[in-house]
């Protein structure tokens, strides 16, 4: 032990420390600290001498291989032991006895010493290099990519018209996105359970080929919340809200809405499909595989109200639709607002509430009337591209005949088409 003069000329107490092989100095404020270290550190010194002495062949073979082992990272035996005794402390890494036997029983390093190892692995994959990379520009690459594969022109739709929303949103490096950013963008969106997971899915699928491809180091999409899907109540449009909507409709909007109301067909479709797939003549609708949901092509008859309904359009080409999904849905809500009637107390006109949009309710609508004329699952299925189970299940008993040829006869005023009235109902009938 030394005492020497600090230069506020204060005395300080050094006690030389040989405890890990070389020299170092402990400063300690006062002569009783510094003694009372010196004489632990003795004490300290003394023991691992007697356990050097008593040391078996055995442990010191063990010794000389741990020394060995740490060499080429150029540590100490000792400082090596105190720093895991510092990670074990720090994890909360303590054995029992009955651990220590059970592990070496099983030829198994102990699970603490696992805990560390699997610290370090998660320390060296979040440290290790990525590849800065836009989030559009990782979109792009993943639609290529898709595209390149042979998948359908609907998937890479779908995909793209989901993620083109994301990246709008999030124009940053791909690793910069973290599960709180995706989890207000998803609540943000305020979809339905369904659309909330499909929006889901394509995030998650973004950041799988992150990971893969280095330019994310995890996929914070994975701890996102998952709705729970509960199916729907179906629900149909009466043939006064039908009435009402058409009425509404733009000229642009009007004929996928009947197509939707009167030949069945998903929105997506009616958004895939084109003018000459509709013939009129021959009254049917040609669904292509490429624009199906199923991927499987069916033909659609046209009931005599749609072909009044699309005779002003007979001359028209290209796309039924042409202004893109998000103006699609936009115009459905759209239309559905338009039907309301303000009041007009002078003229002794009630207010009348607009019709609501029921999501699929234009499907829901055909299959529902169409079941109920000619009471033929099957046939039903085949214009819906779906199971006759499912026709069955869902849309059995939810309205009359009398319904149906009330629905069916709805058609445009007398001067828009010259086809007799009253007989869209005859179609359906026919074997």
């Amino acid at each position: 032990m030394y005492r020497r003069r600090t230069p506020l000329g204060n005395y300080a107490y050094m006690v030389a420390n040989y405890a890990d092989g070389n020299r170092r100095f402990d400063s300690y404020s006062t002569e009783a600290a510094a003694l009372e270290a010196a004489n632990k550190l003795a004490k300290q010194l003394s023991e691992r001498e007697v356990l050097a002495a008593a040391m078996t062949n055995e442990q010191a073979s063990e010794y000389a291989a741990a020394v060995q082992k740490l060499a080429p990272f150029g540590l100490g035996l000792l400082s090596a032991a105190d720093t895991l005794a510092n990670a074990l402390k720090t994890i909360g890494g303590f054995e029992t006895v009955e651990k220590v036997k059970e592990a070496a029983a099983q030829g198994k390093p102990l699970p603490a010493l696992a805990e560390v190892q699997a610290a370090a692995e998660l320390y060296k994959s979040k440290h290790k290099k990525i590849t800065d990379k836009r989030v559009g520009e990782v979109i792009a690459e993943l639609i290529a990519l898709k595209k390149s594969r042979g998948a359908s022109e609907r998937y890479v739709d779908d995909l793209r018209f989901r993620l083109e929303k994301f990246g709008t949103r999030f124009q940053c490096n791909l690793s910069s996105v973290q599960t709180p950013d995706i989890q207000e963008w998803l609540d943000g969106l305020k979809l339905s359970s369904q659309s909330y997971a499909n929006n889901r899915r394509v995030v998650h699928l973004l950041f799988e080929h992150g990971v893969t491809r280095g330019y994310c180091l995890d996929n914070p999409a994975a701890n996102v919340e998952s709705p729970k899907i509960k199916n729907g109540e179906v629900k149909i449009f009466t043939p006064e809200e039908t009435r009402r909507l058409l009425a509404a409709a733009s000229e642009d909007f009007l004929p996928c809405l009947a197509i939707g109301l009167f030949a069945g067909l998903r929105s997506a479709e009616i958004e895939r499909l084109e003018w000459k797939d509709i013939d009129l003549e021959q009254r049917h609708i040609i669904v292509g595989a490429d624009k199906a949901k199923t991927a499987s092509r069916r033909i659609v008859p046209i009931a005599a109200n749609l072909a009044e309904w699309l005779k002003p359009y007979a001359e028209r080409t290209g796309s039924v639709w042409p202004h893109g999904r998000d103006w699609f849905h936009k115009c459905q809500l759209a239309t559905a607002a338009a039907t309301k009637i303000e009041a007009q107390p002078e003229k002794k006109i009630a207010e009348v509430k607009p019709v609501k949009w029921k999501a699929n309710g234009c499907r829901h609508s055909f299959a529902s009337y169409s079941f109920a004329l000619c009471a033929d699952a099957g046939r039903v299925a085949g214009y819906c591209g779906n199971s006759a189970k499912l026709i069955h299940k869902h849309y059995r008993q939810l309205c009359t005949p009398a319904d149906a040829q009330q629905f069916f006869s709805i058609e445009p005023p007398p001067k828009v088409g010259a086809l007799p009235r009253n007989r869209s109902a005859e179609a359906l009938k026919q074997p």
